[in-house]
């Protein structure tokens, strides 16, 4: 289940803060710690999780990692949340139909 790899990589706050980055557009390490409260080391440790997680691929551009959104990377996570939505979207009808009989 790739997915929860995708979910737990996620969870992180920083993680996600540093996937929301690079997802505006690729960004080096050093690049993403200027805007990170955690050292350059532990940028990269965060993007070790991300990469295993299937979310970011990296690109050689000299002696840097670029690294971007993998663009199929949430695909697994997506397609596991779609899941649900069915049922929410029934519930939420449920309960418009309900309260249209409850007078205000």
């Amino acid at each position: 289940m790739p997915y929860k790899q995708s979910l737990t990589a996620l969870a992180d706050p920083t993680r996600r803060h540093i996937f929301e980055s690079i997802s505006t557009g690729p960004q080096s390490v050093s690049s993403l710690a200027k805007n990170m409260p955690v050292s350059r080391p532990a940028v990269s440790q965060h993007l070790k999780v991300l990469s295993d997680a299937r979310l970011v691929i990296t690109t050689k551009r000299g002696t840097q990692n670029i690294y971007s959104t993998k663009p199929d990377g949430l695909h697994e996570l997506r397609h596991y949340l779609e899941q649900f939505w069915g049922e929410v979207l029934t519930s939420f009808v449920d309960e418009v139909e309900n309260q249209k009989g409850i007078p205000e």
